[in-house]
């Protein structure tokens, strides 16, 4: 019996992981019945972009191979947005105060 190659397997993975992305973003949208972009698929799409790129570098494929390293590229850099955003909303207290605020200049208790 012929042994399955290993990398067939990553390639099949990362084209799951990669199909994920599209299925967090379906299901998040009829959710809120608006197109919206969760969280969730920037994080499918770098580990899917990843796997392929990984899969197309066994390949030897240069096509494939400047599409996903882009593709990884525009992940990453969408995933520093969103960090970046969240650090900025972060509730700090008002020293004056002591109410806590969000950076919005908007009370959250106190």
């Amino acid at each position: 019996m012929k042994s399955i190659n290993p990398w067939l397997i990553v390639g099949f993975a990362g084209q799951a992981l990669f199909t994920m992305r599209f299925v967090v973003q379906w299901i998040q949208s009829e959710r809120l019945r608006r197109s919206v972009i969760p969280e969730a698929f920037w994080y499918f799409s770098l580990a899917g972009g990843i796997t392929l790129l990984a899969y197309a570098l066994h390949r030897k494929d240069p096509v494939f191979i400047v599409g996903q390293a882009a593709g990884v590229f525009i992940y990453l850099r969408n995933l520093y947005l969103i960090m970046r955003h969240k650090k900025s909303q972060i509730i700090q207290p008002d020293i004056r105060t002591g109410d806590l605020q969000g950076k919005d200049g908007g009370q959250h208790g106190g």
